[in-house]
């Protein structure tokens, strides 16, 4: 509970400066032009007390944010969402069902893992971008680029 009450936006701000938010952008943007998926990367400095006290997990929350984003309404179910609650130092990546059943949970796991490595390190940029393309590989094997290929949803990354 005390992680989340002293999580600020300042710190959101520290690890991921306007440079980094650019090239997150730019990485998920070059990402979506070789499939046909969606990726949305979100970062969250803490829960709200009320969420925290209730014991809520970091992958609870990332499953409501997926919800509340509508990453589940892309045309193939191909969205995919990166998650980062700071508080917590927790990355969880939530899958729709049309990639999820191909990759499954231990396939975002060990991505998760590799950005989690980086960010532990102080990385985050080439983390984050790291895992961008992890994801995209998969996105590319299973949901190749088509000549409809529309961007369902903003390439930014949302600070919660």
């Amino acid at each position: 509970m005390f992680r989340h009450i002293t999580s600020t936006r300042s710190r959101v701000r520290r690890y991921f400066p306007a440079p980094v938010l650019s090239a997150i952008k730019a990485a998920i943007g070059q990402s979506e032009s070789r499939h046909s998926g969606e990726i949305l990367f979100a970062v969250e400095a803490a829960l709200e007390p009320l969420q925290a006290a209730h014991g809520m997990t970091p992958r609870e929350r990332a499953l409501e944010v997926f919800s509340n984003l509508r990453l589940w309404d892309t045309e193939h179910n191909n969205g995919v969402l990166i998650y980062v609650l700071m508080a917590d130092h927790a990355i969880e990546i939530i899958a729709d069902r049309g990639i999820d059943a191909r990759v499954g949970e231990a396939g975002w796991r060990h991505i998760a893992d590799a950005m989690q490595r980086a960010f532990a390190a102080r990385d985050i940029e080439a983390g984050a971008v790291a895992c961008i393309a992890a994801v995209s590989r998969e996105l590319e094997a299973h949901f190749p680029s088509s000549a409809s290929n529309a961007n369902e949803l903003a390439d930014d990354v949302r600070l919660l």
